[in-house]
């Protein structure tokens, strides 16, 4: 592939479980909940049937966050967006058995859909969980929050929307510290690292690794 033409992708390829319970949410209910990858923007207000504030959240994992914050947000409109079957299966599990009607799903490559898919200035936040650290320093350049694609979720931010992140792996949270500061349209909301704000829920992940002395940082930058 041309160099000109590549950017960082918001995934690796791995092979993954999916279990009969994921595979069959996935048949039955994507119809409802999952938008198709497209190279045109989004009509928020008519995907979710209405007007409000819209958070994308890149990277859900098994979806056990994006579902209760959007149940405890009922009044904010949740975009995920992940490329694993078992996840995109199990987060359709958690709509269907909460019943939540305020979360839809981009089964596709993240960097692709901000970029063809919303228009600047439509998302009042963005959430970006414990993605892929890459720990090994050759590998740094893998990692998903860098300058290009800071500059780009900026674009799509209203004024005094958000990007929140958060990580448990140290050098990571210095480098996304480092990138969202020297991004000039956005500002810190604290000093540096920001205490985990209510809304985001302790995921079992999570949990588990406080439990073996891992520590968390959350960043939160806001749109000038």
């Amino acid at each position: 592939m041309n160099e000109v033409h590549r950017h960082i992708r918001s995934f690796v390829h791995r092979l993954s479980h999916i279990t009969p319970s994921q595979q069959d949410a996935l048949d039955h209910l994507s119809p409802q909940w999952t938008l198709a990858y497209q190279k045109q923007a989004l009509d928020l207000a008519s995907v979710f049937n209405r007007q409000a504030d819209t958070i994308v959240e890149i990277g859900f994992g098994m979806g056990e966050a994006t579902a209760k914050i959007a149940q405890d947000r009922p009044h904010d409109n949740f975009l995920a967006i992940d490329v694993y079957d078992a996840g995109v299966g199990a987060l359709l599990k958690r709509i269907d058995e909460a019943e939540l009607n305020n979360i839809r799903i981009i089964q596709h490559d993240a960097v692709e859909v901000i970029r063809d898919m919303l228009t600047d200035g439509c998302l009042s936040g963005v959430h970006l969980y414990f993605p892929d650290p890459w720990p090994k320093k050759r590998h740094h350049k893998r990692r998903l929050i860098q300058t290009p694609f800071i500059t780009q979720l900026s674009a799509k931010l209203a004024p005094q929307g958000y990007i929140h992140c958060a990580t448990d792996w140290e050098d990571y949270a210095q480098q996304m510290l480092a990138v969202l500061s020297a991004e000039p349209t956005l500002e810190n909301t604290v000093l540096d690292y920001a205490p985990r704000p209510d809304y985001r829920p302790l995921t079992k992940f999570e949990q588990r690794g406080r439990r073996l002395g891992h520590e968390v940082w959350d960043l939160i930058f806001r749109k000038k």
